[in-house]
Formats: structure tokens, C-alpha cells, sequence
């Protein structure tokens, strides 16, 4: 298998440029900046001291905290930051507009990897996950740079398709110098494969560590004020094909004893926004586009269509119970964590498969309810916005719940500073 990779990759080639081509249909971004998935960076005057790699948007919001770390420690660090998909690269840009450079990370073609490596020469190299590409592990450690993976969880799903190629995996996890791994379950998985036991340390997920912005409660508040104060808001976020469709069935139920209920709904991929809109329109619903709204809603408008980049936080802060998708239809379910903080009221489907250990404990600490169906969302969205006690509970367990888990972003800085120690970071100055 491992003589086999790279041709194999090879003959793939023609179907990744239709793929791409194909995608560009529905975001024309796709379309452009070819050059830099083959290598073909910028040039770049320095060597950069920390490459990250996040590979779309939850990726990057992962990292987030990490990025701001490094650079507000040490404010000559030269970061790098590379995505795959074009709507990890406009999160990217949002998150850290020049605080970092940004580029597209190569394909793990061998020659690209190459190319790429030699233009930025990094000192360390993060990748955020489980995003394994074997030539570039095999690069790295030729050229002595060192490899951690960060906020890693490994699914069983995910655990199971590695284990088919064991053999291939095997030597080329070696060869990282270091996983961050979420839970003892991760760390378990990642040792079958063949990861050096020595290398992988429990820190936690990161994405605990989410950081409320001070002035969010104060700008949640206008946005509430102008979808109307005096209505319920249910917000319907990350969703996917397959799941408007029902969230616009619960909503017609949900009207039946909240007939002013405003429903926000946020899809996952910007491509879709259109789509959803019109699908809205189309079941005979007033709707409004985030970027065609000006000013106060009309008390006739049903559905709020968030279709801008970076504001789901706020959304969230500004609503009274959320429904996290991803979960109704199997695609492995999105971070419920963000909604927990805000000490709201969470509710998610069935197919949480890729945040398993977090849904399951957010279960058992009573920040959140799991549902299989239409009629199961329909009962608890609606019990939740009938009951203002319940709303509270869950929403304080959501937020303890955070607070209790909070410090992977601590232990893991504390992971990456043995590599880089040429910065003066200072433990105590570490979040968390």
C-alpha cells in the first residue's frame, strides 16, 4: 500500500480537478487560485515559524484560539495558515485578517508538497484534527520539521476506515512528533493504528475554550431589539440538504402555539443560502436575507435567512433556542459547545457521530436534548420556549457545563511551546 499511495494519487488526479470544477458550479470560488493546491504559494521573505493547517470553517474556529495565542505571546511570530475549502479560507481571513498569511495547503502530491515546504520553510507545523496526508507527515520528518496534531478526535467511523490500511498508517503516524488528542477513548484509537504511545497526550477539546467576546450581550441585544423583543426566536443553524425541509415542518407546528415566532436559519455551506431562501419562499413564508436586511423586521417576516460569514454567535446570543444540524440527517453533527456557552438551550438529532463523547456528556449534564424526528424537535423546541424555568436550567447547565471543561487550550500551547522555544511564553500568561 505504501508503494501505491502516491500513483494511486496520481490517476486520481482528473477526478479532483472535475470535482473541483463541478463544486464551482454551485461556489465559484472553487474556480479560482488552482496554483497554490500544487504548491504554488507566494514568495515568502522569511521563514515561518508556525504553519497551521485547518481544513474548512470548524477547523479554523478550532484554531482560532490558538492563533490568537501565539500571536498575542510573541508578536514577531510569522503564522501561516492554510485551508481547503473556500469557506475555510474566508473564516480564516475574517478570524485573523493580516495577522497571519494564508494560502491553500497543497495536494499531498509529493512535487507539491516539496514546492510548498520550500517556500515556507516552518519550524512547526500544526495540523488541526485528524487531517492525515501521508506525503506530507513523510516531508516533514525529512526535513526535521516538527508535526503535532492538535484538538484530535478520532470516531469510531473514522477509526474504522483507518484500521483497513493499519499497515500504511502505521509508520507514517510515527512519524508525527505529537497528537493532542480530545478524550482517553481518542488516544486508545490513535495507539492501534500505530502512533507511538509516547506521543499522544490527553488535553481535552478546545473547543470548550470558547471565548465570549465582552461586547457580544450588548450587540446580541440590537439584533434582538430589531427582530422584535416581543417574539420567540428559534435558530435552526449549520444546516444541511436534507434538513430545511423538516425544520420548515417543525416551524409550521411551532406556529401553531407561538404564531409569531421568528425562525433564523444558518446553512452550513454559503452555496446553499440561496437555495434556502428560495426553498422558504416557496413554502409561503415571509423571508429576509441577513445581507438585504435594513433595519427593524417587519412583524410579518417569519423566516430569517443568515447568510453572512463569522456572525452565528451572535445569532446564537441573539435567539432563545437552538437547533444544531448536521444531526437529522448523518452527517456527523456540528459543535453544540458555542450555543452552551451562551446558556442556550440546545437540541440536536441523532447523527452526532463525529462529536459523540461531547454530545453524549452534554446529555448527561442537562445542557442539551436529543432528538429523533420531526416529531420528537417539534415537542422539544416547543416545550422549551413554553416553559422559561426549563429554558434557564438548561441554559445554566450548558454554561457550567463549558466552564468545567475549559483548559485544553492551556495544555495544548503548553504541548507546542517544547517545540518553539526560541518565543518566551510564559505559562501563566497561557488562556485557561
Amino acid at each position: 500500500m505504501t508503494f501505491l499511495y502516491t500513483p494511486l494519487l496520481y490517476l486520481f488526479l482528473p477526478v479532483l480537478l472535475i470535482r473541483l470544477v463541478w463544486r464551482g458550479f454551485k461556489n465559484p470560488a472553487y474556480w479560482h487560485r488552482w496554483n497554490e493546491r500544487f504548491g504554488y504559494i507566494q514568495h515568502l521573505e522569511q521563514p515561518i515559524d508556525v504553519w497551521i493547517h485547518a481544513v474548512s470553517v470548524g477547523e479554523v474556529r478550532a484554531a482560532e484560539p490558538i492563533v490568537n495565542a501565539l500571536i498575542d505571546q510573541a508578536t514577531t511570530i510569522r503564522v501561516l495558515v492554510t485551508t481547503m475549502t473556500p469557506t475555510g479560507s474566508a473564516q480564516a481571513r475574517q478570524c485573523f485578517g493580516d495577522r497571519v498569511i494564508h494560502c491553500y495547503a497543497p495536494y499531498d502530491f509529493p512535487a507539491a508538497v516539496r514546492r510548498f515546504i520550500e517556500k515556507c520553510r516552518p519550524s512547526l507545523a500544526i495540523f488541526m484534527e485528524t487531517e492525515m496526508w501521508p506525503n506530507i507527515i513523510r516531508q516533514c520528518s525529512r526535513r526535521a520539521i516538527p508535526l503535532l496534531f492538535a484538538n484530535v478526535r478520532l470516531s469510531e467511523k473514522s477509526f474504522a476506515r483507518y484500521q483497513r490500511i493499519v499497515g500504511f498508517m502505521g509508520p507514517v503516524l510515527r512519524l508525527a512528533s505529537g497528537f493532542a488528542v480530545q478524550t482517553s477513548a481518542d488516544a486508545e484509537r490513535l495507539k492501534r493504528l500505530g502512533a507511538r504511545e509516547e506521543s499522544i497526550r490527553v488535553t481535552g477539546s478546545i473547543k470548550f475554550d470558547v471565548k465570549v467576546p465582552a461586547s457580544l450581550a450588548e450587540v446580541a441585544q440590537v439584533l434582538r431589539r430589531e427582530w422584535g423583543s416581543d417574539r420567540p426566536v428559534w435558530i435552526a443553524a449549520s444546516t444541511h440538504e436534507g434538513e430545511d425541509e423538516t425544520v420548515l415542518k417543525v416551524f409550521a407546528e411551532l406556529k401553531k402555539h407561538h404564531p409569531n415566532l421568528l425562525l433564523v436559519i444558518v446553512p452550513r455551506h454559503p452555496e446553499r443560502f440561496t437555495a434556502v431562501a428560495r426553498l422558504c419562499r416557496r413554502e409561503g413564508y415571509k423571508t429576509v436575507l441577513r445581507s438585504e436586511r435594513a433595519g427593524p423586521l417587519r412583524d410579518d417576516v417569519d423566516i430569517f435567512v443568515g447568510d453572512s460569514m463569522g456572525e452565528l454567535t451572535l445569532f446564537y446570543a441573539a435567539s432563545d433556542v437552538a437547533f444544531v444540524g448536521g444531526s437529522l440527517v448523518p452527517v456527523g453533527g456540528h459543535n453544540v459547545l458555542e450555543p452552551c456557552a451562551l446558556g442556550l438551550p440546545v437540541v440536536f438529532g441523532q447523527h452526532m457521530f463525529n462529536f459523540h463523547e461531547i454530545s453524549k456528556r452534554t446529555l448527561a449534564r442537562g445542557a442539551g436534548i436529543q432528538v429523533s424526528g420531526e416529531a420528537q424537535l417539534t415537542a422539544a423546541v416547543d416545550r422549551i420556549l413554553q416553559d422559561p424555568n426549563l429554558r434557564f436550567k438548561i441554559g445554566e447547565s450548558g454554561k457550567a457545563f463549558v466552564e468545567e471543561n475549559k483548559g485544553a487550550l492551556h495544555r495544548t500551547l503548553g504541548m507546542l511551546m517544547e517545540y518553539i522555544p526560541e518565543f518566551s511564553f510564559q505559562q501563566n500568561n497561557v488562556p485557561g
